[in-house]
């Protein structure tokens, strides 16, 4: 593997390689490329090896090890939940006025009895962090189940990134809006949000371990001032028992009876759906749950467990925090400070901070405030984080450093930036793009689990999940009449997905795209037998698989290649099962067909790619330099491509020798095709 170019590098430009050795630190290979040595050995040439980590752990061994408590990482995943307390009171107050408080409780049943069970069942599901979005990846195959992963995957960048870039900006407005600093910093409310963004990366380029410490600090601050908060309303309330009166005779008289009340609030929950936001990327970082001692790999009942008690904790404390803040802004602020330019608009409980406990104490619940939602963006860059790399790299639609922590920080900080300078860093125009991307990610969470359950048989929670997909998708279509931004946004971001992804494998299209080979005993045989003469494969595209065509093959090849009657040829056979898949294991089966045709079967998502690890790994084996044989193929050459990169088939030769030139640039070493 040209390891003297690669000295050169290093000698040459030693700062480069040490800075590309700490971005790729920690390359995390969701194809687990060091459990399978045939590709590290057989595998194109990756550059210099600084990025290399010890392997993993093999699945039966404890995983237990890693990870942090549940009630850490619930305070990553409560930077985004939490913090919408920092806007929720207000947005239910301008939506429902006087009726905030009931549709508040709307907005917490649905989160108990719907969000909740939904993704108690998708931790158990898809424990490894993946989520709602690889449930759903199971029920297709083929390009359609990509495509339909690629879109939901662009709603779920929408929903991570503008947790970022409008919890930055809601930060800046909390800064800005603070009495102390108004005047110095109201004219820069753009360049404080683009700086909170750059120090959210920067925490991440620092380690991950780092954020969930200061996520830590930040909620348990952030709440115990809310407590603090919560609790002078509320003795202000029953203190002066005429502010109860005066609400509830306002909303007796604004909406009548109780079902009238009930009905509104059905209609207006929907636009208090910030509120559901948190758990996606409450499964999201589950992997960093560290759960049981002995919990594996393919069984974290801790894990499940734990991620359970995360989500149940985070949505009472939201739930009980929903409740009484939509009950003490609505009855101790008056309406008009709620709008636009008023002293409460999307700082409700700030106001109150302010007014009934000073402007000292109002400061510090500023700053918390600032601080929880400029963080707010953590648990979004550790969902991203952790959900993009587990498909895109998988379907070869990103490039191999898309693996890695610090170039994909890089990567969403820049679109981060981009998101914040096309929407002015103003909160409300990012608000029905966060909305719909949350809704839509419940939506398909709920239709996963209402499947999961009915393939399980159980008849009951199919029914149950069912209604409450019935209610987020109501929730969702409502949302998208209303904010069509959202989706316009949401289609930009699945627009400019897949149009990387296809690029990406467009450009990987000649990797090797193998990560193991395995040659049962019959196979091993038949190499080791012909090593002692000369290898010599014949590529065959199985049809029949009769005697006849099996002896046309062989005569032509000979024939157009001048190979000795007395030279042995084994025929190989390609058949490809799922073109769209990009990286597979390769297994290799020998046969005895018709009493005298030796034959390796093989399957894998590409026939060239699959014939070029088989010979090299022949190579590795027996130390012989393979040669294979094929026959042109007939058609246009730019149709032949799109056969390959579509369906796996298609021009063969070309690519076969293509794969093997860049997977071994050394031309001695390099296994012969030859094409009649």
């Amino acid at each position: 593997m040209s390891t003297t170019v690669g000295a050169k590098d290093q000698d040459a430009h030693p700062h480069r390689t040490r800075l590309r050795a700490w971005m790729l630190e920690g390359l995390s290979d969701m194809a687990k490329d060091e459990q399978h040595p045939a590709r590290r050995n057989g595998g194109q040439d990756r550059g210099p090896e600084p990025e290399k980590e010890p392997a993993e752990k093999p699945a039966e061994k404890p995983e237990a090890a890693h990870g942090q408590r549940w009630w850490r990482v619930m305070c990553l995943t409560g930077v985004d939940y939490f913090s919408t307390l920092g806007y929720q009171p207000g947005i239910a107050a301008l939506a429902a006025g006087l009726l905030s408080p009931v549709a508040t409780v709307v907005l917490v049943i649905v989160t108990l009895a719907g969000a909740l069970p939904v993704y108690r069942r998708v931790a158990e599901e898809s424990p490894h962090g993946a989520g709602s979005i690889a449930m759903l990846e199971r029920l297709l195959s083929f390009w359609k189940g990509k495509l339909f992963v690629l879109a939901l995957l662009g709603f779920a960048a929408t929903d991570f990134l503008i947790t970022i870039t409008l919890s930055a900006a809601d930060a800046s407005t909390h800064l800005v809006e603070n009495p102390h600093f108004s005047s110095a910093l109201h004219s820069h409310q753009m360049l404080i949000t683009l700086v909170l963004v750059a120090l959210l990366g920067a925490v991440f380029l620092k380690g991950f371990l780092e954020a969930v410490s200061v996520a830590f600090v930040l909620v348990g601050v952030y709440l115990a001032l809310n407590v603090v908060v919560v609790v002078n309303g509320l003795w202000r309330v029953v203190t002066a028992g005429h502010l109860v009166t005066d609400w509830t005779s306002g909303l007796t008289a604004e909406r009548g009876n109780v079902f009238v009340m009930i009905g509104v609030s059905l209609l207006i929950f929907p636009k208090l759906a910030l509120g559901l936001s948190g758990f996606e990327t409450g499964v999201a970082v589950m992997p960093h749950v560290q759960g049981d001692p002995d919990d594996t790999e393919d069984r974290p009942a801790g894990r499940i467990r734990d991620t359970k008690k995360l989500l149940t904790t985070a949505a009472l404390i939201m739930s009980a925090f929903l409740i009484t803040t939509s009950f003490i802004t609505t009855v101790l602020i008056p309406k008009d400070d709620f709008k636009a330019g008023g002293p409460a608009n999307g700082r409700a409980l700030a106001y109150l901070a302010h007014e009934n406990l000073g402007s000292g104490f109002g400061t510090v619940y500023d700053f918390s405030t600032i601080a929880i939602l400029w963080f707010a963006g953590a648990s979004a860059m550790a969902g991203l984080l952790n959900l993009m790399p587990r498909f895109l790299p998988r379907y070869g639609m990103a490039p191999h450093w898309a693996r890695a922590v610090r170039p994909m920080v890089l990567v969403f900080t820049l679109v981060a930036f981009l998101v914040t300078w096309i929407f002015d860093a103003n909160v409300d125009k990012q608000g029905g793009a966060y909305a719909t991307g949350v809704l839509v990610l419940i939506s398909s969470a709920a239709i996963a689990v209402t499947i999961a359950a009915r393939r399980a048989g159980q008849r009951r929670w199919t029914v149950a999940f069912g209604v409450i997909a019935v209610v987020f998708l109501y929730t969702t279509v409502v949302n998208v009449t209303e904010r069509p931004d959202g989706v316009k946004i949401g289609a930009c971001f699945i627009a400019g997905i897949m149009l990387v992804s296809f690029l990406s494998r467009l450009a990987r299209a000649f990797e090797l795209r193998v990560t193991s080979v395995a040659l049962d005993p019959l196979a091993e045989r038949f190499v080791r037998d012909i090593a002692t003469r000369k290898v010599r494969f014949v590529a065959n595209e199985p049809g029949l698989r009769d005697a006849t065509e099996y002896r046309e093959k062989l005569q032509q090849i000979r024939l157009d290649n001048d190979i000795p009657a007395e030279d042995d040829l084994v025929l190989v056979e390609v058949t490809v099962k799922d073109a769209s898949e990009f990286e597979s294991a390769l297994s290799v089966h020998g046969q005895v067909l018709h009493g005298r045709y030796r034959v390796l079967s093989l399957e894998s998502a590409s026939v060239a790619n699959a014939l070029a690890a088989l010979l090299l790994h022949v190579r590795d084996l027996t130390g012989c330099k393979p040669h294979i044989y094929f026959e042109w193929t007939e058609g246009s050459p730019f149709a032949n491509f799109l056969r390959f990169f579509l369906f796996g088939h298609g021009e063969v030769a070309p690519v076969t020798r293509e794969v093997l030139r860049e997977a071994e640039p050394d031309r001695s070493r390099r296994p012969r095709v030859h094409v009649g």
